[in-house]
């Protein structure tokens, strides 16, 4: 499961009232971005369910509204989750919890297509799939302290050192996500990658945003409601460490708790 893959690389698969391949445009600052390029082909199914679910269960992250959540979830507290992948986790997690809402972000067109199809097998409500750069969501579309939770699992690691200024989790990231989720609200990590893991533990210890919720310190074990998907038996299979970070959000960007 990867945050992102890079719109600019190669045009996605264009559909007339689908995703766009580039919506935030020229609108915003060019910048090093986590996005990791994946090209695989939008299958039939995948492509049916973009053209007739998106419309209702999608929108382009083009930087230019501030959404309003109560519209897209009710009353419902909403969760924003980074990366998807193909959605199998998400619904999973949505399906399992009615009550909260989930923001799910991702470039990934085949990912749109397959979390819209699944959302209407399961009959789900409390799914919005937003097409984009995750930063330009935060920064530019949601209202402080607006966020419940928020979910960055199995994010690119960037293995490489002189790669690792495109990684996610960064200490201006950090403080962008603290800006945005309430006073309380947990920021749950994961990574099969322990140099990365390592980078996240160090990286979030160090912000005065937030406490680690787990009581011990360190990385916490595995909570129950987060699945196991098939990328993390991939890891795990390769003799992989999974590490799960649960971090709460203590004080707010201004300086106050």
């Amino acid at each position: 499961m990867s945050d992102h893959s890079d719109q600019h690389d190669r045009p996605q698969p264009r559909f007339p009232d689908g995703p766009a391949p580039a919506p935030a445009g020229p609108h915003h600052e060019r910048r090093i971005r986590s996005f990791v390029p994946r090209r695989s082909r939008v299958t039939l199914a995948q492509g049916a369910a973009l053209e007739r679910l998106w419309p209702k269960w999608g929108f382009d992250i083009d930087g230019k509204r501030v959404l309003d959540l109560d519209e897209l979830f009710g009353d419902r507290p909403v969760v924003v989750e980074i990366g998807f992948g193909m959605g199998e986790a998400t619904a999973e997690m949505a399906a399992a919890d009615p009550a909260t809402g989930i923001l799910a972000v991702d470039v990934h067109t085949p990912g749109h297509g397959n979390l819209l199809r699944l959302i209407e097998q399961r009959g789900l409500t409390n799914v919005r799939i937003g097409n984009g750069d995750a930063v330009i969501l935060l920064r530019e579309m949601l209202p402080p302290a607006a966020l419940a939770g928020m979910r960055v699992y199995f994010p690119d690691p960037w293995p490489k050192k002189r790669h690792h200024k495109r990684r996610l989790i960064q200490p201006e990231f950090l403080a962008l996500a603290a800006s945005r989720l309430a006073p309380g609200a947990v920021l749950h990590c994961a990574t099969d990658w322990e140099p990365y893991a390592e980078w996240m533990l160090e990286a979030l210890e160090a912000s005065p945003y937030y406490e680690n919720a787990h009581p011990g310190g360190g990385y916490a074990p595995r909570p129950d409601f987060r699945p196991r998907t098939r990328f993390e038996g991939q890891g795990l299979g390769k003799g992989h460490v999974v590490n799960d970070l649960l971090f709460r959000r203590v004080r707010d960007v201004g300086g106050s708790g």
